[in-house]
């Protein structure tokens, strides 16, 4: 697919897995990109410092925080096209502090919203999750099916969702929203699954310690979500302002068949070990997810084009090289 994005690019959670591949993307697309990485003590990038250590011409990086309404308004240029990608993810934390996932995950899009709205922008993409979807009442899932909040990060992404949609309403907001199904690939944090999975199994671990292996999941490579992102970022407004469009790869696999892949990838066998503290409380867990993602395709020409297998074996690779460090919280 070939993109075009005229003008200047704000991207929030720059730093953080798909935003550093979005923001890279971005920046090679010849984009003047302003990058809004999460300040630190330590005053590094994130997953982005490779590209800063570069320091192309057309990127500009301000560290900060989205929850800060100030900094957000400074820092984004006018007429710019948004895509707020900050966000706190990690599900299991969202039980220890959920406040934090509610002050950053919807005072963040709001502090998106108003600052769009003040600087003129040209399009806000807001980055939702399949996972404000909870467990699937009919497959495939299409934007349709009833939102869910099953834990306090789907739910505080599900008000982000309604708040962006209300400033769309009331105020205009040149807004749409992708929602991308479980995005994996380079950078990922250990905390997710595949990561997880992959990680033990490069070290040779025989006995793999997991949550539940029951739920399914649609899997998509992070190159297919990195370009859902920019088809929604450039296809003519007028075909998909106010929309929200799932991106996943129509696929579904349950953990445990997922082990069985990998191990078969590998020529291994595993015997799969129960972590307590991976299991999400009962009611909390999302049992199934599977995407439909024909709107999409139908608005902009994307599809997912990269396959369970392959994308698993060039995350592999990518592994044995760069040990997963996850700067921080902020991980989209």
């Amino acid at each position: 697919m070939q993109f075009n994005i005229n003008g200047p690019v704000f991207v929030t959670g720059a730093d953080g897995f798909i935003g550093s591949h979005l923001t890279e993307a971005l920046v090679k697309m010849g984009c003047d990109v302003t990058a809004l990485c999460l300040y630190n003590s330590m005053g590094n990038f994130g997953w982005l410092q490779q590209l800063a250590d570069k320091a192309p011409s057309n990127l500009k990086i301000i560290l900060g925080d989205v929850r800060d309404a100030g900094l957000i308004e400074s820092a984004l240029p006018e007429k710019a096209t948004i895509f707020h990608l900050a966000s706190l993810i990690a599900i299991p934390y969202s039980y220890v502090a959920p406040e934090s996932y509610f002050e950053t995950n919807v005072r963040g899009a709001l502090n998106i919203a108003k600052a769009a709205l003040k600087k003129s922008a040209k399009r806000v993409v807001h980055t939702s999750t399949s996972e404000v979807y909870g467990t699937a009442r009919i497959v495939p899932i299409n934007e349709e099916h009833p939102l869910q909040g099953q834990s306090p990060y789907s739910a505080s992404k599900i008000a982000a969702d309604k708040l962006m949609e209300s400033y769309f309403c009331s105020f205009n907001l040149p807004l749409v929203t992708l929602r991308p199904f479980n995005t994996y690939g380079p950078r990922q944090s250990l905390r997710a699954v595949i990561p997880t999975i992959l990680a033990q199994a490069i070290a040779g671990d025989k006995k793999l310690k997991l949550g539940s292996i029951s739920p399914t999941r649609d899997f998509n490579y992070v190159t297919d979500t990195v370009n859902a992102f920019l088809a929604v970022g450039s296809t003519d407004l007028s075909k998909v302002l106010g929309k929200t469009y799932n991106a996943g790869s129509g696929h579904e696999i349950s953990i445990g068949d997922l082990v069985t892949l990998i191990g078969r990838l590998f020529g291994n066998a595993f015997e799969i070990q129960t972590e307590e503290s991976r299991i999400r409380p009962g009611n909390s867990e999302v049992e199934r997810l599977l995407a439909d993602s024909s709107s999409l395709t139908k608005a902009t020409g994307w599809e997912s084009k990269v396959s369970l297998e392959e994308g698993l074996l060039n995350f592999a690779e990518w592994l044995k090289m760069n040990p997963v460090k996850a700067p921080h919280q902020y991980q989209v």
